[in-house]
């Protein structure tokens, strides 16, 4: 049997198995066959549906170049803050090391009070530095000094008063002094005598701890003429709490009266 349609099918014979005549078998029913696209063809297909087409691809590339941009443009400013403000704050810590240790010898300025003599203790070694003081009227040859002004300054227990320095611990102590001359009248007999003495409690007798001699300094030419004449003492003694240490001079009245010049101090090894 056969028979036309509009789509192909397969052919069916019937074959006669030579058991008589066989009832007519219709053939079944054929299910109807579609075509598809070859499988190549739906790839390229997908492909060009999913890619990115002309303006689209470039708009995006645009788009993450400028925000790696801004990414690293934000980094860079970071770190530029970051520099700018270390370099800030060093230069703010050099002015403030500076004006520490421009006021540090302030600080050591000053006289202790009598009122505490505790006071001291705290505040370091025993150490003290007085500078000359300018007097027009000079009637004592045991030299006043200034405590405070400049660089002069007590710590550490020492105390000044009336021209003396007194300790508050037993010990071996540094102590010098300086003092200079001038004047422009001298005769050849004149001698120049600096020294240094301590008074202790109970004993009214002065021990002289240093002294220094000049003499046969005046020439017979010089007259008239300004000249200077310094003299230096200093040694390492043995104090005792409570010592009060003077200096004594031969002209008080020839001492210069440059700061600088004239000095007495002492500080505990």
């Amino acid at each position: 049997m056969s028979g036309t349609q509009d789509y192909p099918h397969p052919q069916v014979f019937l074959v006669d198995s030579g058991r008589g005549p066989q009832p007519s078998v219709q053939p079944p029913g054929m299910l109807p066959c579609w075509s598809f696209p070859p499988a190549q063809e739906r790839v390229m297909e997908r492909g060009r549906g999913r890619g990115c087409r002309g303006v689209g691809c470039w708009s995006l590339a645009m788009a993450l170049l400028f925000l790696l941009l801004l990414v690293f443009g934000a980094l860079g400013l970071g770190t530029y803050q970051i520099i700018k403000l270390q370099t800030q704050l060093d230069r703010i810590q050099q002015e403030i090391n500076i004006e520490i240790d421009g006021r540090g010898p302030e600080k050591l300025v000053g006289d202790l009070p009598e009122t505490d003599p505790n006071r001291g203790k705290t505040a370091g070694r025993p150490a003290a530095h007085v500078i000359g003081r300018i007097e027009k009227h000079v009637s004592q040859n045991t030299l006043r000094w200034e405590p405070k002004a400049g660089r002069a300054f007590t710590e550490g227990g020492v105390v000044y008063r009336d021209g003396g320095l007194q300790v508050n611990e037993t010990g071996l102590y540094h102590i010098y002094s300086r003092v200079q001359f001038e004047t422009n009248h001298c005769t050849p007999t004149d001698a120049l005598v600096h020294s240094v003495f301590v008074r202790r409690p109970g004993n009214r007798k002065s021990l002289t701890l240093m002294e220094g001699h000049r003499e046969g300094y005046c020439n017979l030419g010089s007259h008239g003429h300004v000249w200077t004449s310094g003299s230096y003492l200093g040694s390492t003694l043995k104090l005792e709490k409570q010592d009060w240490l003077y200096v004594n001079v031969s002209h008080p009245a020839m001492l210069s009266h440059a700061h600088h010049a004239n000095f007495f101090g002492l500080h505990k090894i």
